[in-house]
């Protein structure tokens, strides 16, 4: 019995060592994801994110103490009103405005924004205590509220690339896809089905957590339950398609894992799963822009918290649906039917 459990465990081994790309992947990938994260976010990174109101964005350090207290990321914020919902929505930990009507706003719900407050407070004793505490107009966002949306999209996110990915390379491992080959079916269907099969199971599951969800804790929806569907649905459809380009042509499981890894850790980081991007370097925000998963996030919290109309988030819903379309395409163009 240890003879063939060992001759089974030496020829696995010697399939993976053989398997040139997936053992490359697997030892360069790790490698690459410190390299990226310790140069996006190995600088001293600010624990709090404080917006300064002003015309401009160079802010004058020199107005007041408290902008020179350390690990605090000041931002430049041009429109109070945006400020405000910045401040709900857990994007800034605190707004404040100096000069003649000095004055300071925090979210009561907000964990960051409490310390922050008490940092500020300490720092306007020293100046004379110049500003006034304000309050946040319309309900302040609970962090529960901001996070769901995010949550859910990382399990879309998931489902969608490893769900579609992960079987079309056991089917074109298994010689399934090379026997469908010899039917009338173009790739184009093969693809199309794949997308329809998976959308539809990451629909009633997505929905089934965010009821659950919602009946527990009582989660904010300001906008139309239909619109959260069409985002939903652009969402899925286009990391669906993602997950079938990068599936189109490798036929080794362990390589698809490490091709799925290197898409899925970068937008899980970078999309604003689980914190704001908004004290983000320009390039970072731009960065993201590149992965479906932050418009899709962008849209349902909108939607969610803001109460977004179809035209406000349009530009998202455009930018999904010219993702899927080049998905799609390239996925069909490249697809490989036979193992080799």
């Amino acid at each position: 019995m240890l003879k063939r459990i060992y001759a089974i465990f030496r020829a696995r081994n010697l399939e993976f060592v053989r398997d040139r790309g997936s053992m490359s992947w697997n030892l360069i990938l790790p490698i690459a994801l410190m390299f990226g994260l310790s140069f996006i976010f190995g600088s001293d990174r600010a624990e709090y994110t404080v917006g300064v109101v002003q015309d401009g964005d160079v802010i004058d350090t020199s107005q007041h103490p408290f902008l020179q207290s350390r690990y605090i990321q000041f931002v430049a914020v041009n429109d109070l009103d945006d400020g405000f919902r910045k401040v709900a929505r857990h994007q800034l930990d605190l707004l404040v405005r100096f000069g003649g009507d000095a004055s300071y706003w925090v979210n009561p719900d907000s964990p960051k924004g409490y310390f922050v407050e008490f940092a500020l407070r300490q720092a306007d004793e020293s100046a004379g205590g110049l500003l006034e505490r304000g309050q946040i107009e319309g309900e302040p966002v609970r962090y529960v509220d901001w996070v769901l949306p995010g949550i859910l999209g990382m399990n879309v996110m998931f489902s969608s690339l490893f769900g579609v990915g992960y079987v079309v390379v056991r089917y074109r491992k298994n010689g399934f896809l090379k026997r469908l080959r010899a039917t009338p079916l173009r790739a184009i269907e093969f693809v199309i089905a794949q997308v329809a099969s998976r959308l539809m199971l990451i629909l009633v599951i997505t929905s089934f957590v965010y009821v659950g969800t919602a009946f527990f804790l009582d989660i904010r929806m300001d906008g139309s339950y239909l619109l959260l569907l069409l985002v939903l649905l652009a969402g899925a459809v286009s990391m669906i398609s993602l997950g079938l380009l990068i599936a189109a042509r490798v036929t080794s499981e362990e390589l698809a894992g490490g091709l799925l890894n290197m898409v899925t850790w970068p937008m899980m980081m970078l999309s604003g799963v689980w914190f704001s991007l908004e004290a983000a370097s320009d390039w970072i925000r731009e960065l993201a822009g590149v992965f479906p998963l932050t418009h899709m996030l962008s849209a349902a919290r909108a939607v969610m918290l803001d109460g977004a109309s179809a035209a406000e988030i349009l530009p998202d819903l455009l930018t999904l649906g010219g993702m899927t379309a080049v998905f799609l395409a390239l996925g069909a163009l490249t697809f490989r039917w036979h193992p080799k």
